[in-house]
């Protein structure tokens, strides 16, 4: 179980809002969240409504501002409980569309894929466990993308240039 606490005004000022679960639409209660307190689980935020737009990771934490998470801007509009799993992660990377081509599975963090494994694009993976967050550039930077179990995904938006 999670729980995170979004504030309207940065230094956990204003008004609050507490949330334990899943909520697709943050907008019913507030029009913007300038800081958040995570006390417990990982959150994915995203910019709109219905888990859509830019995605923000958001451990066990204080974040202050939206800045310190990265955000673009105070605009969150949903937020989803990483469901925590122990065990294997796996994901295999292709370096072509529909799944073809040199494969690369992991099971653990890799900061570089393009360093690790001569990738430069990574235009379709299957991620067969656990939960994945994908970043648009090296150490773990830019955009991120949350892959939940037994997805195949090939030519989506978050087809990467640099590395995960």
């Amino acid at each position: 179980m999670g729980k995170i606490t979004f504030y309207e005004d940065r230094s956990f000022q204003g008004r609050c809002y507490e949330c334990s679960s899943n909520c697709p639409n943050l907008q019913t209660y507030f029009s913007r969240y300038n800081s958040i307190r995570v006390d417990s689980g990982s959150w994915m935020l995203y910019e709109c409504p219905n888990y859509q737009g830019n995605q923000y990771l958001l451990r066990r934490g204080e974040y202050p501002d939206y800045q310190q998470w990265m955000g673009l801007s105070d605009s969150t509009s949903s937020c989803l409980l990483i469901p925590e799993q122990a065990g294997s992660h796996r994901i295999q990377l292709y370096e072509r569309e529909d799944h073809k081509g040199l494969m690369v599975e992991l099971t653990e963090d890799c900061s570089c894929i393009q360093d690790s494994f001569h990738l430069n694009e990574v235009p379709s993976l299957h991620e067969l466990e656990g939960c994945w967050v994908l970043y648009e550039m090296p150490n773990y930077r830019g955009r991120q993308y949350l892959l939940q179990p037994q997805e195949n995904r090939t030519g989506e938006p978050w087809m990467l240039r640099q590395a995960l």
